[in-house]
């Protein structure tokens, strides 16, 4: 069962996809991946595999108006700049994919400024 060398992240991660994928076929993915010092969100179309939008703090604009990369700060610019990327791109509805991480703190912030700024998930 599972994969050989799979860790548990990377298997919570697989079943939270799977289950997503399950609730909402055909839709787009807003996929996030955080560190211990940045943080970045992409608004994926799995069917063709391409990414359509990100963000991300290592993205030299982001990081002057942000002061620290890793704060709740750096997760509402996030969010904000994803969904507005988003709805230039005529993106509107998505799935949030939140990995292997848990839907509290920064992650929480990010999807809360996502909405606020015109996304639905």
């Amino acid at each position: 069962m599972g994969f050989v060398h799979e860790t548990i992240n990377e298997r919570r991660a697989r079943r939270v996809r799977h289950k997503l994928r399950q609730s909402a076929p055909g839709k787009l993915r807003l996929s996030v991946y955080r560190s211990n010092l940045n943080l970045s969100a992409q608004i994926i179309d799995d069917t063709k595999g391409v990414t359509l939008v990100s963000a991300s703090t290592m993205e030299k604009q982001l990081r002057k108006s942000i002061k620290n990369t890793r704060g709740m700060d750096a997760a509402i610019a996030i969010g904000k700049t994803v969904a507005e990327r988003a709805t230039k791109a005529g993106i509107k509805d998505v799935y949030f994919d939140r990995g292997a991480y848990r839907y509290t703190g920064r992650l929480k912030a990010l999807a809360d400024a996502a909405r606020e700024a015109g996304l639905k998930f």
